[in-house]
C-alpha cells in the first residue's frame, strides 16, 4: 500500500488534556483546538515525507522505516524516533514515551497517540480524510 494522499482531520478526541499534557502552552492549544490540521505524506519506498499543516504552523519531518531520524514534535521540540510499519496499513513509532499508530483504511486515517506516563486522559486521537481531489485513495495493485 501507498501512504501518499492529503488527509483533513475530520474528529478529535482528548486533544486538549493531551496537548497541555506534553507541554504545549495554553494558548497555543486553544488556538488549534478547533484546527481542522491537513497532513500530506509522500512516499517514495521506504521513505516518507510528512508536511503537517494547522492553522499557521507547519512540521516537515522525513524518515525511512526502521532507521534512527530526527523530527520535530509539536512543541517544536527536536526528538529522535523510528517509524516502523506493522502490517499493510499500519505506522508505528515511540518517542518521549509516547507510542503513536497512525492506520490506513481506504481514504481514512486513524492516529492514536498513548502517552505511558500521563495521568488523567492519556490518549489523543483523531480521524481524517483523504483530500486530494475528492476521489478517495487508491492501493497499489
Amino acid at each position: 500500500m501507498n501512504f501518499s494522499g492529503k488527509y483533513q482531520v475530520q474528529t478529535q478526541e482528548n486533544y486538549e488534556a493531551f496537548m497541555k499534557a506534553v507541554g504545549m502552552p495554553d494558548d497555543v492549544i486553544q488556538k488549534g483546538k478547533d484546527i481542522k490540521g491537513v497532513s500530506e505524506i509522500v512516499q517514495n519506498g521506504k521513505h516518507f515525507k510528512f508536511i503537517i499543516t494547522a492553522g499557521s504552523k507547519v512540521i516537515q519531518n522525513e524518515f525511512t522505516l526502521g532507521e534512527e531520524c530526527e523530527m520535530e514534535f509539536m512543541t517544536g521540540e527536536k526528538i529522535k524516533a523510528v517509524v516502523q510499519q506493522e502490517g499493510d496499513n499500519k505506522l508505528v513509532t515511540t518517542f518521549k514515551g509516547i507510542k503513536s499508530v497512525t492506520e490506513f483504511n481506504g481514504d481514512t486515517v486513524t492516529s492514536v497517540s498513548l502517552h505511558s506516563q500521563l495521568g488523567g486522559p492519556s490518549t489523543w486521537g483523531w480521524v481524517g480524510r483523504w483530500v486530494v481531489g475528492g476521489q478517495g485513495r487508491h492501493e497499489e495493485q
